[in-house]
């Protein structure tokens, strides 16, 4: 069983991982934790790997690789390390199979500042193999960075599950003052509703509940090399 100073530690390797690929630093994991010095870090990536979490990369500076996650990692972890599932290349068209069932594109989604709300139909892509064929879905091409730490980079296209509720944590789309829409982590607290980027360099947006309408949740996105 870890401890908690483990268990964070590990979550938030693993996030950068699936964020960037790349391992955070020793500072950043430090500070990530609260922690005062980075002698305190190295016993806990070494408790880590003793109890087989993680694997440290042999000739390469700060390659750490996951090699699982605590079982008993809560909803709220789980969210908090969310990476989407990608189907990568998957919008060639000579590649689509024309029995597959399609998903229309409306337009841009903002992950930055806010952009016109969700336009009319400009494309139909498949949907992906992984969903449930019963759900109502829509497609929209990211436009922004303000979701890069979730994995969702501009030019993807995100696959959005229709739907007017989500729970906190939830990456939605939010419609803002009936015509703008956002991209954004949803958290409701009494009566705020605060709408949070994947970037540190973005502020977090709070509205009243009567501003904000959640138009789906992220299930999935495509993304093209």
């Amino acid at each position: 069983m870890l401890t908690k100073k483990q268990k964070n530690l590990l979550l938030f390797i693993n996030k950068k991982l699936r964020s960037s690929g790349i391992s955070p630093s020793y500072e950043e994991m430090k500070q990530s934790l609260n922690l005062k010095s980075k002698s305190g870090i190295h016993r806990l990536i070494s408790a880590l790997e003793e109890r087989g979490f993680i694997k440290r990369l042999a000739h390469k500076a700060r390659a750490l690789e996951v090699i699982k996650l605590p079982e008993t990692a809560s909803a709220n972890d789980i969210y908090n390390n969310f990476s989407p599932s990608v189907i990568k290349g998957g919008l060639d068209e000579d590649q689509i199979n024309p029995d597959e069932l399609e998903v229309p594109v409306l337009g841009k989604i903002a992950a930055g500042t806010p952009v016109e709300a969700i336009q009319n139909e400009v494309a139909r892509i498949p949907l992906p193999s992984n969903l449930e064929k019963n759900g109502d879905y829509f497609g929209l091409k990211v436009q922004g960075d303000s979701m890069i730490e979730a994995g969702i980079h501009e030019g993807d296209t995100v696959i959005i599950k229709r739907t007017d509720t989500a729970d906190n944590g939830k990456i939605v789309v939010a419609l803002i003052d009936e015509h703008e829409a956002m991209l954004k982590r949803i958290r409701k607290k009494g009566k705020v509703v605060a709408l949070e980027s994947a970037n540190r360099n973005y502020e977090t947006k709070i509205f009243g509940p009567d501003r904000v309408k959640v138009q789906g949740v992220l299930v999935s996105l495509y993304r093209n090399f």
